[in-house]
């Protein structure tokens, strides 16, 4: 409802049809959702992008529904849908995508181009994504349901593990993609910037790659005792240059990989560590990642930011060392996770105990009436990933 004000409303039951609202392109409006479904929500997650949107650092617009992680039963179904049924359990990828588009065909349904008018690629309850209603809510529609959503194979084993399976729709495949694009593989040495929910879920994704030794990086230390809790080594940021902490930590000032879970509300190192510097967290990496290296980047930056300290950075335009990435020769990856390129896969190691997302990034369930409060306690830097329950459904 503006800058660091969020409240739970009633809003209108979902339909197949496209409403006029705020955010939803004109072009949007009407357009017929037959090969949507109707979701009642059974779990629905608070993530760090929305705080962006609820800081005022987006040009998101008052009344925006929130939420792109989401969990839910089918209880309706749109006549053009095929193989999902009333009562499947399913998980919902944050990114909306047609399946029949050419980025959908390349796997990169993170930029589909048929869901938003504006530009490539959607999201549920985004700025700048198509408009879609979110599903911090009790009830949602998911288009093109029989691509998007994931179905869980077993309906009782997966509320067994629902706290970590709601992390499918976004954070643990983007965290995993963080670290697969930066190229982690066994025995390799990896460095995370920001212990958030998808820093930590980046860092548990680096252990289950086989990393042979996980550094995390933050400024909170709440956060870092949290990435310690699974086995991951820390470095205090306001202490100073990360490089030097990671020598102390490896022999060597530099490791294999890094990945940037910050984006652009980073803050300096050291004694700047009170003051923002958008560009720290991608120079910092260039700096302390080897030669030949990659970098991994699922912090999320953007092209409109109201309350950046300068001009250039209201703009997405940040003072990058290119320079140095160039003659390091790196390789660095961006934009949204694709997350249907890993959630099947992920599923599975979560159902057969291989991954223990829910316990990484410390899920904690709260109401959708304590939604507001648990958007503040996110805002001072609580080390919990809060998953809302709207229907009672979770009962762990």
């Amino acid at each position: 409802m503006g800058p660091g004000e969020v409240e739970v409303q009633t809003i209108d039951f979902p339909s197949f049809t496209v409403q006029a609202g705020p955010g939803v392109p004109e072009e949007n409006v009407g357009r017929e959702c037959h090969h949507g479904v109707i979701l009642r929500i059974v779990s629905t997650n608070i993530c760090g992008s929305d705080q962006h949107m609820v800081r005022g650092r987006t040009t998101a617009p008052e009344g925006l529904i929130l939420g792109h992680e989401i969990t839910g039963e089918v209880i309706e179904k749109g006549r053009d849908v095929e193989f999902l049924d009333e009562g499947d359990l399913v998980s919902v990828p944050f990114n909306i995508a047609c399946g029949r588009c050419r980025n959908c065909k390349q796997q990169d349904t993170g930029i589909c181009l048929t869901v938003n008018p504006e530009r490539p690629g959607a999201a549920y309850g985004y700025v700048d994504m198509g408009g879609w209603v979110g599903g911090q809510a009790e009830y949602v529609m998911v288009p093109y349901a029989d691509f998007n959503c994931l179905k869980f194979p077993d309906k009782a084993q997966a509320m067994e593990k629902i706290l970590d399976l709601t992390m499918l729709s976004d954070i643990f495949p983007t965290g995993f993609h963080g670290c697969v694009t930066a190229g982690v593989r066994p025995g390799s040495t990896v460095y995370v910037a920001g212990a958030g929910p998808v820093g930590l879920a980046a860092a548990h994704s680096a252990q289950l790659l086989g990393a042979a030794v996980v550094i995390v990086g933050d400024l909170v230390q709440a956060r870092l005792k949290q990435a310690a809790s699974f086995g991951c080594e820390t470095v205090d940021v306001s202490k100073g240059d990360p490089k030097d902490q990671i020598e102390q930590i490896l022999g060597v000032p530099e490791v294999d990989a890094g990945v940037d879970a910050v984006g652009f509300e980073a803050r300096g190192h050291g004694a700047d560590s009170e003051s923002e510097h958008p560009a720290t967290v991608l120079n910092s990496l260039m700096d302390l990642t080897r030669a030949g290296g990659k970098l991994g980047i699922p912090g999320l930056y953007v092209t409109g930011d109201p309350g950046a300290s300068d001009e250039a950075a209201q703009q997405g335009s940040l003072s990058i060392r290119i320079g140095l990435g160039w003659a390091k020769s790196h390789s660095f990856a961006t934009g949204q996770c694709p997350v249907m390129k890993y959630h099947r896969d992920l599923m599975q190691a979560i159902l057969n105990g291989r991954a223990q997302i829910a316990k990484a990034v410390n899920a904690q369930v709260i109401s959708l009436d304590e939604a507001p409060q648990g958007y503040k306690d996110f805002d001072q830097g609580e080390s919990v990933k809060f998953v809302i329950n709207p229907n009672g459904l979770v009962t762990a």
